[in-house]
């Protein structure tokens, strides 16, 4: 994938897989490209050159609502709920696009999260910073894709609170089937779970290994793991 912003290109040839059922992280430092890459993905950043494919179909600079009914579902770092709205009502926009009975896709939902069930009725605002989270992947499974799409799902998160988010997160992915692509600043945290994970710099692949490998390699350690 090459694109960016304004004309200038912040990914400069990213070149990134998901296989079916996998957690696929990706790290690296600031600038490095991560959440733009992964933007580019959910059709939020245009891309200059490259292709984006999803289960066999090319979905290369499409609307991010085309993108979703598709299958991929993406939970942006920040203003990702409906403040005035409750908990369940934003579960309820995250079905929009449904025709059908989207119940048991909520009771999933409550089955992952049972603080969100408890908090139904309270508004979305008045949530910590971790039951926002919830509601935020709450809403994307709603449609129940095939792929989720995470930036930076602990970023202001207390450490105690963190653990449970990557919980949480395994347990999509293990229990519902939906393949994992996220961008992670606890990076260690992170490629622990990781089937997979790519290094990113200044737009560009630097490494890509299996989670346990990265996290033995000495070079990406020192550089971008704190030593």
């Amino acid at each position: 994938m090459t694109g960016g912003y304004g004309g200038v290109d912040i990914l400069q040839g990213v070149d990134l897989v998901v296989e079916p059922g996998e957690i696929v992280v990706i790290i690296g430092p600031n600038g490095a490209g991560k959440s733009t890459a992964m933007k580019a993905i959910f059709g939020l950043v245009h891309l200059r050159e490259g292709h984006v494919t999803f289960d066999g179909a090319e979905i290369t600079n499409l609307q991010p609502n085309k993108i979703v009914e598709r299958g991929v579902g993406f939970v942006p770092q920040s203003d990702n709920v409906f403040p005035s709205l409750t908990v369940a009502e934003n579960l309820d926009m995250g079905a929009f696009t449904r025709r059908d009975d989207f119940e048991p896709a909520r009771q999933k939902v409550y089955e992952l999260f049972p603080i969100l069930r408890e908090r139904s009725r309270q508004l979305a605002g008045q949530l910590s910073g971790g039951q926002r989270q919830m509601v935020a992947m709450g809403r994307a499974l709603m449609l129940e894709p095939k792929l989720l799409l995470l930036d930076e799902p602990t970023a202001g998160l207390a450490p105690a609170v963190i653990d449970d988010m990557f919980a949480s997160i395994r347990e999509v992915n293990r229990e519902l089937g939906v393949s994992i692509l996220m961008v992670e600043q606890n990076a260690k945290q992170a490629l622990r779970m990781a089937h997979r994970g790519y290094v990113l710099a200044a737009g560009r692949n630097r490494y890509d290994d299996t989670g346990e490998n990265l996290l033995a390699n000495r070079e990406v350690a020192e550089m971008f793991l704190g030593g």
